[in-house]
């Protein structure tokens, strides 16, 4: 099978896949330069909600392929990072729900996702050092903002894995859960998340990545929205929110 990735849309929940299982679902350049145009696509669908980003199989992502990064490592870096960066803005929820080895530029778009789901067993390593690579400084502080300097250094200056103990305590991933049990818990979470205020996710998204320009334009969007008044009717009277706000039909 040709790498790819692949997407589906089900009950309000885009999955995107990064498949190339005969290299641990490393991404090679025509990946890394498909996942910018695919998140616009999925971005600008209204029936998209939230987005789960995984590999197929029993791996996450083992990084890039290698053999991509012998003629042009540069122009390499440069789609890893476009596509690092197109996750990171994705105006929705992103969540990485990880298996296995999630290394280099795997552990790369993990963190650009805005949670990690990851079963017992997965390894995490953030592993230039091995190459030679210069990380790069946005995916370094992104990694900074997850774990915290010290935690940081420690995987970029040795390029060592860690198991799912130490990335849970560390903050690179938010729930770890027994195996046989990610699915299951990753397709119950993103129904919460889709049954919640776009509004309230987008903007707190925007702030929560450090925006801080947006405050009257929040401000105006939740007068428009009509998202408040429904959220509080429908508490009062003990029954499901029904928001409309979108950002796929906000302009």
């Amino acid at each position: 099978m040709e790498p790819q990735l692949l997407h589906s849309v089900t009950d309000s929940v885009a999955t995107v896949v990064i498949s190339h299982p005969a290299k641990r679902n490393a991404m090679t350049a025509a990946m890394w330069g498909a996942l910018p145009p695919l998140l616009d696509t999925l971005a600008d669908d209204p029936g998209v909600r939230a987005l789960v980003l995984t590999g197929e199989g029993g791996t996450f992502c083992a990084g890039a392929d290698i053999s991509t990064l012998q003629g042009s490592p540069l122009r390499a870096q440069r789609l890893a990072v476009a596509a690092e960066e197109a996750l990171a803005a994705f105006p929705k929820p992103t969540l990485a729900a990880v298996r296995g080895h999630c290394v280099g530029g795997g552990a790369q778009l993990a963190a650009a996702c805005d949670l990690r789901f990851a079963e017992e067993g997965a390894r995490f390593g953030v592993t230039p050092a091995k190459l030679g690579i210069v990380y790069p400084a946005s995916a370094t502080r992104r990694l900074v903002s997850l774990v915290g300097p010290a935690t940081a250094k420690y995987l970029l200056f040795s390029g060592e894995l860690i198991e799912t103990g130490r990335a849970l305590r560390t903050g690179l991933v938010d729930e770890v859960l027994p195996e046989g049990q990610l699915d299951k818990r990753v397709a119950e979470f993103t129904r919460i998340l889709a049954s919640r205020s776009q509004l309230t996710q987008a903007a707190a998204k925007e702030f929560a990545n450090g925006r801080t320009d947006r405050d009257a334009h929040w401000s105006e969007r939740a007068r428009e929205s009509g998202d408040t008044a429904e959220g509080v009717a429908a508490f009062l009277e003990r029954r499901p929110p029904r928001f409309t706000w979108s950002v796929s039909t906000s302009g």
